[in-house]
Order: C-alpha cells, then sequence, then structure tokens
C-alpha cells in the first residue's frame, strides 16, 4: 500500500484529497500538513512513497522546497497541486524535480490517474498539455519559446516580480542577497528582450494570458 502525505493549507481540499484516496484502498493517507514548517518536521520522522504539495504552500518557495525534498528523500515523489497556468509552471516543476504538476480544477478522476501514475514511478501532464507540446503549439510562439529558456530560479524572480515584491521581499523569499535579485534582473530584461522593469512585469502577465 502506498503511504501519501497530503501538504495544502485548504482544509476541503486536503479532506477531500484525503478521502478520494482512502476509498481506492490502495493509499494509506499517513498525514496532512498545513505549511512548510510542519512539512519539513513531518519528513523528518516519516518518509512518504508520494506527497501530493501544492505549489503556494505557505511559509516556502514551492519550487525551492521541491529541489530541497527532492535532495534529501529522492525516493519520494512529488505531485505538485497548483492555480497557476500549467503550461507555464508545469516544465519547470518537472524539471526541480515534481513527478506530476495538476492545477486544482481537475476533476477527481484526472486526480486520481495522476496519483496512479507517479505512485507506479511515472510522469504526468495533462492530455492538452502534451498535445500542445507534441505539437509545438507553445514552441511556434516566440514569447513562450524566450519564457522557456529561462532557468528555474529566473522564472521564480520573474514570478515574484510580477506580483510586485521588491528586492528585499525576492531576496528573503528565494534566500538569497539583494545584489543576486538585480543579477537576475538584467539577465530576465536581457532574455525577455524588454528594456524596464514596467515592461519586464507586463511581459510576465502577458505570459499568463497567452498560456492559460
Amino acid at each position: 500500500m502506498n503511504s501519501i502525505l497530503i501538504a495544502d493549507h485548504h482544509p476541503i481540499t486536503r479532506m477531500g484529497i484525503s478521502a478520494l484516496l482512502e476509498r481506492e484502498g490502495i493509499y494509506e493517507v499517513i498525514g496532512k500538513v498545513t505549511n512548510g514548517k510542519d512539512l519539513f518536521r513531518f519528513l523528518r520522522n516519516r518518509i512518504p512513497d508520494v506527497l501530493v504539495m501544492e505549489i503556494d504552500l505557505p511559509e516556502i518557495n514551492g519550487i525551492t522546497a521541491l529541489r530541497t525534498i527532492k535532495s534529501e528523500h529522492p525516493g519520494t515523489k512529488i505531485l505538485i497541486l497548483s492555480c497557476h497556468p500549467e503550461e507555464m509552471y508545469a516544465l519547470n516543476a518537472i524539471k526541480a524535480g515534481a513527478a506530476a504538476y495538476l492545477s486544482k480544477t481537475a476533476s477527481t478522476e484526472v486526480l486520481k490517474e495522476a496519483i496512479h501514475q507517479v505512485a507506479r514511478g511515472g510522469i504526468y501532464l495533462n492530455k492538452e498539455i502534451s498535445e500542445r507540446l507534441n505539437s509545438g503549439t507553445i514552441r511556434s510562439n516566440n514569447l513562450i519559446s524566450r519564457y522557456k529558456k529561462l532557468s528555474t530560479r529566473e522564472i521564480e524572480v520573474l514570478n515574484l516580480l510580477s506580483t510586485g515584491k521588491r528586492n528585499k521581499d525576492i531576496a528573503e523569499a528565494l534566500h538569497i542577497n539583494e545584489k543576486t535579485v538585480s543579477t537576475y534582473k538584467t539577465r530576465l530584461l536581457k532574455k525577455l528582450r524588454v528594456d524596464n522593469l514596467a515592461d519586464l512585469i507586463n511581459q510576465s502577465r502577458l505570459l499568463q494570458l497567452k498560456t492559460t
């Protein structure tokens, strides 16, 4: 029986996923946590086969936490739940170590399918994303193509910038210094071919519109 840990700050989400999986009869939900501190505290004592983790879990940076967990517990398979556009974030989550990336708007059947796939050692991306990637629809878009060339850390900085975070806030969130944040901003301006911060933020928001 596969052991499951659910990390999400929404009570209904935690309870719903738990009930759904327990009905399957092949999973054991060994814990439910609501924030990053509780997640890492739990992992110090017990390691699940599968971690179902919200990307916006309070008190941690999701992608950074994902990399840390995979480094410390490589046998744990991680399914990411998110409200963010899948086309923007899914491949970067997979790159950071996730076995699946799923929108919170997905149906229960899709969630079950994704968890089954992950538990078996596979990687899950929904059919629409896979088809669009295979057909080259995303690659053909110049803006998306430039975005896909960004590193995971550059994407993290860009996402925080787009929400109005200052250099100091970004540095604290990503555990880096402000000078490093400035370096990432310079790289982003060059890679996304814009001249100032306002245009950079507009590019980020345009990306979200183009990929929803």
